[in-house]
């Protein structure tokens, strides 16, 4: 990988950190509750823009940084996992269950959309 693109990869990782944020916020405040819905948001949308980047493209660079870059820093499985603990920790074990449940099958299923919607495109 050359240095412009590693520069490029970590610049697509601020500004997904940024965004990540941004969204999470937002949801969280639209729809309040136990359940972290920002961040099944956030990594919903990231399953389904990285199953569209694949289904568009097969550059290796722009894969590295819209892919690795801006999606990984925009998603986020250490926030979900830490959420999912808090949950069982707080006694709400089914919400728990679901937090690990529903972004897992949803997220596999938002890629396999993405994916399919970028080879149609």
């Amino acid at each position: 990988m050359s240095t412009g693109t590693l520069l490029l990869v970590g610049l697509g990782g601020a500004l997904g950190t940024v965004l990540r944020y941004l969204v999470d916020t937002t949801v969280a405040r639209r729809w309040p509750g136990a359940f972290p819905t920002g961040t099944l948001v956030v990594n919903l949308t990231a399953a389904l823009l990285l199953g569209l980047l694949v289904g568009l493209t097969s550059s290796t660079t722009t894969t590295l940084v819209v892919g690795v870059g801006l999606l990984g820093g925009y998603s986020t499985f250490s926030t979900w996992m830490l959420e999912t603990h808090r949950l069982a920790q707080d006694g709400a074990l089914r919400l728990a269950a679901l937090n690990v449940a529903l972004p897992a099958t949803a997220g596999l299923l938002a890629v396999l959309v993405g994916r399919a919607l970028g080879r149609l495109l």
